[in-house]
């Protein structure tokens, strides 16, 4: 493949080579075959350059500007718009947008120093209204689809772009993290930085021009945007899309679209799975061609093996393999991907041994030991990851669990506008050593083992609980609570500790919404009584809560530090619960008022 220098000169190398080919394919709510929008790489190339045209009359070259769009096509023509003006994207959450409102969007065009927003002709006047309100009027506010009285353009001009010139180090676009109670952060993605992790998805995958993605992420997930969107331009390959909102409404057509368009690579996060087991009927699988699905990514850490197995087996009748599944690992810090299964193998799996695991070591489980199993992330080919001890820093040996500690070329210059909290995370040193390896060391925060070859992430470093003195991975106490009985097993839950003069087990559980007429009392006794015996740990605190009460990131992930904050903060809502004395008398004291002293 040709060298580029940036993606910009890789986008337009692709649009001038393959013209009438379809980039995307978009499939609106309800719509089937005939009804989908189609893009060519010749049409995205012309509305890149209307966009593009209007972004340089702004002045917006290396400046921020605002994508906030539903799930469409209009984003697409956006995010390119931006690269061909050699500005720097900054892909949002659309305000109401699955429960996301302006607060959040006003922080990350605040922290971003934005200079535009770009969104559709739907959402521009509530928009530019809150623009207007919040004093920033003197941002302007395109809507990409927007048309005059003839059913026209109503911006810009495709002729009157020009060419921009900057080089790999020059920034793609910001990628905002989803994190739960902290600032937003922006991860600066360089040119540099998406070439490489764009091309170490295609070797990982195994990719090609041919290859055909179809995905529900949001645009604005790195998932969505790099794997779903940039990784088939990167190709001249291309992709069938749909919105998140359609996939959970009705995963079936997730299924259908993969069978419809012989999709060859796509997926999601772990519970995207699961949905799918729960939701498509027996009568709808009976439809389905899913053989032309060879890689199926899983990009949930940790990935449960549970999941794999039952997909695997209940969709085989359609021609699903097992070797097709794709769990990776990876992060915005790092562009996207780090690690991932190769093409054809299926997914790698260790029986541990439950308690090693909480020392720190990977052993296998004997007969009669307790056991955790663990789904490897796959390998590693264009990175240097390292295992260190989170607070001594020192290195760790294959088969004992520290912080993964990444370096390579896909790893992004830091945060915008953090330098402090840059010099923490993207420019760790290990300890003990010397020479190349001293710094420049990425932490990544989660947990993880190498083994033969393999990555295992085991968990989140600041999520882990500590309880008597021993370590528990929190996934594993909600992955046993929710398998107990079926009213739990549809429901998310979430686990944490809270500190009074010692450390408090806290379950929060969702109940199904067609069981929360169960004995609630005797479900949570079960509760109680199931992570007593298999962890050995009081479980005085459990609340059972209605479905839609656990808070998730945009790709899945239980915000569990956010959850701990609702608790204390007493704004979760239990349909029953039991707590400790110590923590009920905690809850209350956060909830009375400071009195201050009387001068």
């Amino acid at each position: 493949m040709t060298r580029f220098e940036t993606f910009t000169e890789l986008v337009l190398a692709r649009t001038g080579a393959l013209g009438a080919k379809d980039a995307f394919i978009f499939l609106r709510d309800g719509a089937t075959g005939s009804e989908a929008d189609h893009l060519t790489y010749a049409d995205l190339d012309t509305e890149a350059k209307r966009v593009a045209s209007w972004l340089q009359s702004k002045g917006t070259f290396g400046k921020q500007v605002l994508l906030l769009f539903p799930s469409s096509m209009a984003f697409v023509k956006a995010f390119v718009g931006c690269l061909y003006a050699g500005a720097v994207a900054v892909p949002a959450p659309l305000p109401g947008d699955q429960g996301h409102h302006f607060q959040r969007v006003a922080g990350i065009l605040h922290d971003a120093e934005v200079r535009a927003v770009l969104t559709d002709a739907a959402n521009e006047p509530q928009i530019s209204a809150w623009l207007a309100a919040e004093g920033l009027d003197h941002i302007s506010c395109l809507a990409v689809d927007g048309v005059d009285e003839h059913g026209e353009p109503a911006y810009g001009d495709p002729e009157a772009w020009t060419r921009p010139s900057f080089g790999p180090d020059h920034l793609a676009f910001l990628q905002y993290t989803s994190g739960s109670t902290s600032a937003p952060k922006g991860v600066m993605v360089s040119h540099r930085n998406l070439l490489a992790n764009e091309a170490a998805i295609q070797r990982s995958v195994g990719s090609d021009s041919e290859s055909r993605f179809g995905g529900w992420l949001p645009f604005y997930h790195d998932m969505g945007l790099i794997g779903h969107i940039l990784q088939p331009l990167w190709l001249g390959g291309s992709a069938v899309l749909m919105s998140p909102v359609s996939f959970l409404k009705r995963p079936f057509r997730w299924l259908q679209m993969i069978d419809q368009y012989k999709v060859t690579v796509g997926g999601g996060p772990n519970f995207a799975y699961d949905l799918c087991l729960r939701r498509v009927t027996d009568e709808q699988l009976a439809t389905l061609d899913l053989s032309s699905w060879v890689a199926a990514c899983n990009g949930a850490e940790p990935i449960r093996a549970e999941t794999l197995r039952a997909f695997a087996e209940r969709f085989a009748p359609a021609g699903f393999r097992a070797e097709s599944f794709f769990p990776c690992y990876g992060m915005a810090e790092t562009t996207l991907l780090v690690s991932g299964t190769p093409l054809g193998q299926a997914p790698v799996e260790r029986t541990a041994d439950a308690v090693a695991l909480e020392r720190g070591e990977l052993l296998a489980a004997g007969p009669d030991a307790p056991a955790r199993t663990l789904v490897s992330s796959g390998i590693i080919e264009d990175f240097d990851v390292r295992i260190v001890e989170p607070q001594s820093l020192a290195q760790q040996p294959d088969g004992h669990v520290g912080e993964i500690w990444i370096k390579g070329d896909s790893v992004a210059p830091g945060y915008w506008a953090r330098p402090e909290t840059n010099k923490e995370i993207f420019d760790a040193g290990i300890a003990g050593t010397e020479g190349p390896d001293a710094a420049g060391w990425l932490r990544t925060g989660d947990l993880g083992v190498l083994d033969e070859g393999q990555l295992y992430v085991t968990g989140r470093l600041k999520e882990m609980v500590i309880i008597n003195g021993r370590n528990l991975y929190p996934h594993d106490v909600e992955r046993a609570v929710q398998a107990m009985d079926p009213a739990l097993g549809a429901g998310a839950g979430s686990v944490f500790a809270v500190d009074t003069d010692r450390e408090h087990l806290v379950v929060v559980q969702e109940v199904r919404a067609t069981a929360v007429s169960t004995d609630l009392p005797t479900l949570l006794a079960g509760i109680r009584q199931l992570v007593g015996k298999e962890f050995n740990v009081p479980a005085g605190n459990v609340l059972l809560v209605r479905p839609g009460t656990i808070r998730k990131t945009t790709s899945g992930k239980i915000q569990r530090t956010l959850m701990r904050k609702l608790f204390l903060d007493g704004a979760i809502t239990a349909l029953h619960s039991s707590l400790d004395t110590e923590v009920a008398a905690l809850l209350r004291a956060s909830a009375e008022p400071v009195l201050e002293p009387v001068a």
